[in-house]
């Protein structure tokens, strides 16, 4: 199969939103796939991900990656198999994960594609807990809010494809308690019984500090923010001395259009000599060797228990991107193409 003889159907940016993303900002397109050069494979993607740093890409601002264009497809982390390849080093029939996701086929830099253990776990796992969704909430844990023994951990976004991942992941770092954030009762409910948390709060139920306060009565010791706001403030104001934040997102102000107002309670970390510190995933790629060989083993042991979200279809896939953004996922929101 050459890449010549193919056209691919393509998800492109069709406007840049303005507040809240709607369907009328992506378009389906359909491209004629060029040749391919030395050193590049064309992938059947089977698998993509759609994941809410996407939602910042679509803005036309300066960051620390560029922005979607328009007009063109987006981007994103995918999985599929090499139907064709330029490139010795990548073996036709290799299954791949990449970062040329939203679209049918995708012509790819051998040097820039991954070679799947598809023995080791399935492909589709390689784009949320043995990818970077994983290491996010293992580096998070790790490097940036490091868990002590005996620590007692909230989580937000808790049910998400990061912190459903997190909150096993503290457990195994020693934490005496660990606590998540949630919207809905079903969700919460899950990450009781599903993804291991010791107590769970509904956001949507009510006050995120007076349920904090309950789940924690003598305070945290680590958190993982995804969501920035009301559950930033809850956090500062239960955290205790020589606590650690790790601010991995904010999506709560994702489709802000005005500037947001920081935590009122910042000072906070000054008093109990507490730190918080961001993160961008690609400075803990070289912890991908450590995170996949232990993943993998608590996969197949059952003691990491995962669970994904699927969206049938190239086609639907903004729609899983809009519900995604919405909180309407458990786990990992994947497109099935």
């Amino acid at each position: 199969m050459l890449a010549e003889q193919l056209t691919s159907r393509e998800i492109h940016l069709a406007a840049r939103p303005s507040g809240e993303p709607a369907p009328a900002d992506f378009a389906l397109a359909r491209t004629v796939l060029p040749d391919l050069a030395d050193g590049q494979i064309l992938v059947r993607n089977t698998w993509m991900s759609v994941d809410p740093y996407m939602r910042g890409r679509m803005n036309d601002a300066e960051s620390y990656i560029p922005p979607f264009q328009l007009g063109a497809p987006l981007e994103g982390s995918a999985v599929g198999e090499v139907v064709a390849s330029r490139a010795d080093s990548v073996p036709v029939g290799a299954t791949v994960v990449h970062f040329l996701g939203w679209r049918e086929y995708a012509i790819v830099d051998a040097a820039s594609a991954t070679i799947a253990d598809t023995a080791l776990a399935p492909a589709q796992a390689y784009l949320g807990a043995l990818g970077t969704t994983g290491l996010t909430a293992y580096a998070a844990l790790t490097e940036v809010a490091p868990v002590r023994e005996g620590d007692v951990v909230f989580v937000s976004a808790a049910a998400g494809a990061v912190g459903s991942v997190a909150g096993q992941i503290a457990r195994k770092l020693g934490a005496a308690r660990v606590i998540g954030s949630a919207g809905g009762p079903e969700k919460a409910g899950k990450l009781v019984s599903l993804f291991g948390y010791d107590a769970a709060i509904d956001y949507r139920a009510g006050s995120v500090a007076g349920q904090l306060a309950e789940a924690a009565p003598d305070g945290v010791d680590v958190y993982l923010d995804s969501v920035g706001g009301d559950h930033l403030v809850a956090a500062l104001g239960a955290l205790r001395a020589g606590g650690r934040i790790a601010l991995v997102g904010a999506i709560s102000a994702v489709n802000a259009t005005e500037p947001v107002q920081g935590p009122h309670n910042l000072f906070q970390l000054a008093y109990k000599d507490a730190t918080m510190r961001g993160m961008l995933i690609n400075s803990y790629f070289h912890l991908f060797p450590e995170w996949v060989g232990k993943a993998a083993g608590w996969l197949a042991d059952g003691s990491l228990r995962t669970e994904s979200t699927v969206v049938e279809g190239l086609e639907h896939a903004p729609d899983a991107f809009l519900r995604m953004m919405r909180g309407g996922n458990i786990g990992k929101m994947l497109v099935r193409l």
